[in-house]
């Protein structure tokens, strides 16, 4: 891999460049190399990253029977019957 050295960057944008690394939990590195595949447009798409909602509409909106009327009835598929599988 290639090194480049980036020469006259001012104290306040190192300091910016810092706090921005530090607050996503990356190396200044990381953090330089993704915004420069970003604005070039060769950054890669993480394959197991994606974020799916398409069920949120359901998230908390059951009562407590509704929760317990499915989880029983979950339940009872889960039961083995010892007839079938002797």
């Amino acid at each position: 891999m290639k090194t480049i050295t980036i020469r006259g960057i001012e104290p306040e944008l190192a300091e910016k460049l810092k706090a921005i690394a530090t607050d996503q939990n990356k190396s200044l590195n990381q953090l330089v190399l993704e915004f420069i595949k970003k604005n070039l447009g060769v950054e890669k798409e993480k394959k197991y990253s994606r974020e799916y909602n398409d069920l949120d509409n359901l998230f908390g909106s059951w009562g407590e029977s509704q929760f317990n009327a499915i989880q029983n009835k979950i339940t009872q598929e889960r039961r083995i019957d010892e007839d079938i599988w002797k």
